[in-house]
């Protein structure tokens, strides 16, 4: 059990080979991103009056992480590809396996950089990044896009047990929805039901409705009221319905396992990408298990092409994953699978893969 643990010299030249090309894959890459993306939005940043402290603190300094931490497989990837090929074209790869170290013990210094990147991408893209990503989306609504979710239409949800709201229509710039309703029900029985031609949102859950008027129905008798104005708790606010494509990014994964519960309860149909990114968070651990015995054993054999056609393999390997991914996604978004396939069908099938090369690995 004991030497399950221990780390030889070479289990610790393997470690500080892979995690060192690691970082230098992800500050290289991202360096080089930051160098487009500023040449891409130079314009808009002078254009909106963008700041220098804004540009660098506010966008930038959250840019890194998060898009270092949503490519880290392919960077775990790149890594093993590149520093495995150096070692196998070195012949060092051969005179491991022929001191009787095979390749199944060769892969644990492998694991073990797998399993620290792994949880460190998970409590980063968890709970660090999506609160700085607020900072990150506010900038580029600002000075790039330009664009706010401030406008819904045709909202119908669950207040409360039993009650369904609708909108017609809600204005966030006004705080003002149009059209609204407000169904209570008992028993599949309709008790009451308010209409009234707009509502204002004040604060937390503190709503106004203006030019209403309510149905109450006991048995056959119907009671009615009507009114210019009435103050009311609703246990609703705008964000519940105005959701923008970039929202799932901001909510550490409790946060997002809660909002999806509550979404589902209030019956909101449009939350796959909360699905989506929650369960992506979660393949994302075994994604760097699966790329990293694909980009060894891959890797591992010295060949003719040498470094170059196996980093050339290697990244054909990480691209369709990643597209994979994508392609899966969007099927969820479209409600043909749901999301927990989507986010686990790429493991699935690379799983195998990974299981088909490990076979053919040199020992």
């Amino acid at each position: 059990m004991k030497n399950i643990f221990k780390l030889t010299i070479l289990d610790r030249y393997i470690i500080k080979k892979f995690l060192g090309t690691f970082v230098f894959s992800i500050a290289l890459i991202i360096s080089i991103s930051v160098v487009f993306d500023i040449n891409e939005k130079i314009d808009k940043f002078i254009t909106n009056n963008a700041s220098l402290h804004e540009i660098v603190f506010d966008y930038y300094l959250n840019f890194i992480p998060y898009y270092a931490n949503l490519f880290s497989p392919l960077f775990v990837f790149i890594a093993v590809i590149f520093f495995t090929s150096k070692l196998a074209s070195n012949s060092e790869i051969i005179a491991i396996l022929s001191n009787g170290i095979s390749f199944k013990r060769l892969l644990k210094p492998y694991m073990i950089s797998a399993t620290i990147i792994a949880i460190v991408t998970f409590i980063f893209g968890s709970f660090i990044i999506p609160p700085s990503n607020v900072k990150r989306v506010q900038f580029e609504d600002t000075y790039v896009r330009k664009k706010s979710v401030d406008y819904a239409s045709k909202i119908q949800l669950q207040a409360a047990p039993g009650v369904i709201a609708y909108f017609g229509s809600y204005d966030n710039s006004t705080k003002t929805g149009y059209s609204f309703s407000l169904d209570k029900f008992n028993n599949n029985h309709l008790e009451s039901r308010l209409t009234a031609n707009k509502i204002e949102y004040d604060s937390a859950y503190q709503w106004t409705i203006k030019n209403y008027q309510i149905r109450d129905f006991q048995g056959l008798e119907e009671t009615i009221t009507s009114g210019t104005s009435i103050d009311t708790t609703l246990y609703i606010t705008p964000r519940d319905f105005l959701i923008s494509e970039t929202d799932h990014q901001l909510m550490t994964t409790p946060n997002l396992s809660k909002y999806i519960k509550s979404q589902r309860q209030r019956g909101i149909g449009n939350i796959q990408a909360f699905e989506i990114e929650y369960h992506s968070r979660f393949a994302s651990i075994m994604s760097a298990f699966i790329l990293t015995i694909i980009g060894a054993a891959l890797s591992a054999r010295k060949v003719k092409g040498g470094m170059g056609l196996n980093i050339g393999i290697g990244l054909a390997l990480s691209m369709g994953y990643i597209l994979f991914m994508t392609i899966s996604a969007t099927f969820a978004v479209s409600g043909l699978v749901s999301p927990i396939i989507a986010a686990w069908i790429p493991n699935v099938v690379f799983s195998i893969i990974a299981l088909f090369i490990y076979t053919k690995a040199p020992n």
